[in-house]
């Protein structure tokens, strides 16, 4: 038997051990790349855990970046309300106001009816300010006059929810009596209707305070009134000298004006027996209107034709054109207060009378006439 002959005696080279087998690629084709390696899939519990390490990374993040941003707003909080630029909303009643020496007269205000009706219109556009206790109650420093009205308005309508509580910035314990008496006296300086005398008597009142530690009215006008200019101080030093001789006689002495205090001040102290006159012709003016004292006050400074002497006159008999009849009844929109004397008839509450149709006022002063005859 013949022996085959092989036709190609052809030696391939030993494949790498673990390597994938070359693709058999056909006569007259290219070959392709190779395919990437597959990709390990990770199981699904792995995932998972994965998942839930990254998220939960995430949110200590997100709450460490929160805790500080809190206590950042809470250093900040109790910083701005140490220093009172809080606002809070306080109940009248924990709100006391003895601390402080008030720098308005004591008496009647006979504009709070328009502050009320400012509040009940368009609600208060500036806080109270007032000093924390101890023992939970505060003490008023600013806003004497804007608590008196919600004090008025309380009462009048009983509304709680509306007047029951009122904003106030509230600054912390530790502020000297002096700072608290400089606030106060500089929130008033910006206001027009403040009076000299009032702001006398406060210096007057201050030095007289054993809390503070100047008892000299005119070293504390320097001391209370640093914002006001050089010559205001002066005048305020001025009706010193006018209500520590005057002020415990005197009625209205917020509606005297500054020329004629000042003049009153000079004829005081260049005439001997000014001030026990004034004061006798005032005594017996029991029921006197602002009218009445400020023309007393005017012929004695010499500002009026029927000046009198400087010397103490004898206390007078009333006369009718000096008699005064004053009474008090209660209407709808408040007290109404009363004086009639010889040709002057004034009445005084809180109405605004110029609204009403000018016709009608005078149909019904008529009539109120016709009935006194």
């Amino acid at each position: 038997m013949a022996r085959k002959r092989r036709m190609f005696d052809i030696e391939m080279p030993d494949e790498a051990p673990g390597a994938a087998p070359e693709p058999i690629v056909p006569a007259g084709k290219v070959a392709e790349d190779p395919p990437e390696a597959p990709v390990r899939r990770r199981g699904p519990m792995a995932t998972a855990i994965g998942e839930n390490a990254e998220s939960s990374r995430a949110r200590h993040e997100i709450e460490a970046q929160i805790r500080a941003e809190n206590d950042a707003l809470a250093h900040e909080h109790m910083r701005l309300k140490r220093l009172g630029l809080v606002m809070e909303l306080l109940p009248l009643e924990s709100i006391d106001t003895a601390k402080l020496v008030r720098d308005r007269a004591k008496g009647i205000d006979y504009e709070l009816g328009e502050l009320k009706a400012s509040l009940a219109a368009l609600g208060l556009s500036n806080p109270i300010r007032v000093e924390a206790r101890a023992d939970g109650r505060y003490e008023l420093v600013q806003g004497f006059r804007r608590l008196a009205a919600y004090r008025a308005l309380l009462e009048e309508t009983g509304d709680t929810d509306r007047w029951g509580t009122i904003p106030a910035a509230v600054s912390q314990p530790g502020d000297e009596l002096e700072t608290l008496y400089r606030r106060m006296v500089d929130e008033n300086l910006v206001r027009k209707d403040i009076s000299f005398a009032e702001m006398a008597q406060l210096a007057l009142d201050y030095a007289a305070d054993p809390s503070t530690q100047e008892d000299d009215a005119d070293k504390a006008v320097a001391e209370l009134f640093q914002s006001a200019g050089y010559q205001k101080r002066s005048y305020i030093r001025s009706f010193i000298k006018l209500m520590a001789r005057l002020g415990d006689t005197l009625r209205f002495a917020p509606d005297i004006p500054r020329a004629l205090g000042l003049a009153l001040v000079q004829k005081i102290e260049e005439v001997e027996g000014v001030v026990p006159a004034i004061k006798a012709e005032l005594a017996p003016m029991d029921n006197r209107s602002v009218r009445d004292e400020i023309e007393v006050l005017r012929r004695h400074a010499g500002l009026s034709e029927a000046a009198p002497a400087p010397k103490t006159p004898a206390p007078k008999a009333k006369t009718p054109g000096t008699a005064r009849t004053s009474f008090q009844f209660q209407r709808r929109e408040g007290r109404a207060r009363c004086t009639a004397s010889n040709g002057r008839l004034e009445l005084r509450l809180e109405r605004d009378f110029s609204t009403i149709d000018r016709r009608k006022l005078e149909e019904a002063v008529k009539r109120m006439l016709d009935q006194l005859d």
